[in-house]
């Protein structure tokens, strides 16, 4: 990331003005004495799914600290959530060379474990002139991101191989990754299957209740484009059920007044998830407009649908609706997780929908009919195995 990047993110009110700093190497914590090690994920999912392993590492008495990096400003507010003891949040540093050797003589990991697609050259190469192990979890690389590493091959073979242990995501990606020079890769499943077992859901009495009482669905990672076509399905449910409420959770909440405009313009009952407005009988849209609350909404809502499917974005992970047993409805664009919504259509946990017709039908089918969800789901039996395998590895 170049500093006129930076800078324009600044702008936009993406970085942190106080501590975007970080990103050169000018650290806001101390390291603190005994032994470091360090995770790296680009955002809030890449970090969510590793919760549950910082849950046990904490426990570890052969941890003394451990470095978590990301590079968005949502990233580092999800993890002020979580009460960990020994965990340091910084951003990821640019990635040139001078910087990455000031941050590791800063704070010396003794391993370092990057994150589904996280491939930082001038960082790895860092990393192995220091004879510090580097792990992949999670690694995800889809068939569009091997196409681009294969345009330079003995390059991206020269970085992949630095990769002492990778942990696949997927069986296509443990393909793609062995093709690019990983010379040790396993693959046990996907580590979003894993649910933090300490997990403390977000409460709030009075919209719980007033979910009960309506028909509600909730479309969630939803982009440009999607949160217009998701009002227009409001408006014809609106026909069939009088007391609906549509959730929407878009993918980027900095666009929420746009949302919030677009659906107001086709006369719709718009209220933002705030403490100063409450939903009432005529409110048509709850816009969520802060990050980490998907789960407080899958828990209490059967029905979602993710974006990113029904534009040209390849869609959006469906693990964290997955694991809450929710009917996942998804439009044809999912090749960024087209294993992962395979897999989730063999046990009918995902439905593809083609239109905007086609999800009205879907939806007006699933909101007349009462299913009861599991609370002990065989993808969360699946998640623990997972973990269980991941934590080996990692020990």
């Amino acid at each position: 990331m170049s500093p006129l990047i930076i800078l324009i993110r600044l702008i936009k009110k993406k970085e942190d003005l106080n501590r975007f700093k970080e990103k050169f190497c000018f650290f806001s914590k101390r390291r603190g004495n005994g032994n470091l090690i360090w995770f790296h994920g680009a955002s809030v999912g890449e970090i969510k799914s590793i919760v549950p392993i910082l849950e046990k590492l904490e426990k570890n008495s052969k941890v003394n600290k451990i470095l978590i990096t990301s590079n968005t400003l949502s990233s580092s507010k999800i993890i002020k959530k979580f009460k960990f003891k020994k965990i340091i949040h910084q951003f990821f540093p640019i990635d040139t060379n001078f910087i990455c050797q000031k941050f590791l003589n800063h704070w010396k990991p003794s391993k370092v474990f990057f994150i589904d697609s996280e491939i930082w050259p001038n960082m790895m190469f860092n990393l192995k002139k220091k004879k510090i192990p580097i792990h992949l979890l999670n690694g995800r690389i889809t068939k569009k991101s091997f196409n681009r590493w294969r345009i330079f091959l003995k390059f991206s073979k020269e970085i992949f191989s630095m990769i002492d242990l990778c942990l696949a995501s997927s069986k296509e990606s443990k393909l793609f990754l062995k093709k690019l020079g990983v010379k040790r890769i396993k693959f046990f499943g996907n580590l979003k299957f894993v649910q933090s077992k300490d997990q403390k859901f977000s409460k709030n009495i009075k919209l719980e209740k007033i979910l009960k009482k309506r028909k509600v669905w909730c479309a969630s990672s939803t982009h440009k484009t999607e949160e217009l076509l998701c009002g227009e399905v409001h408006l014809f449910l609106k026909k069939k059920f009088k007391n609906i409420l549509t959730v929407i959770i878009p993918r980027h909440i900095e666009r929420s007044d746009e949302i919030k405009r677009q659906l107001e313009n086709i006369n719709l009952n718009v209220k933002l998830d705030s403490p100063t407005q409450s939903i009432d009988n005529e409110t048509d849209v709850y816009l969520v407009n802060s990050y980490g609350k998907t789960n407080f909404f899958f828990k209490r809502i059967n029905n979602i649908f993710l974006g990113g499917s029904l534009n040209k974005h390849g869609g959006q992970n469906p693990i964290e609706a997955a694991v809450f047993d929710c009917n996942i409805l998804h439009g044809p664009n999912v090749e960024n997780f087209k294993e992962i919504y395979q897999f989730l259509k063999k046990r009918k946990n995902a439905s593809k929908v083609k239109s905007k017709s086609e999800l009205i039908k879907k939806l007006s089918f699933l909101l007349n009919s009462s299913t009861i969800r599991n609370s002990e789901t065989k993808l969360n039996t699946l998640g623990k195995e997972i973990l269980k395998k991941t934590l080996n590895e990692i020990n």
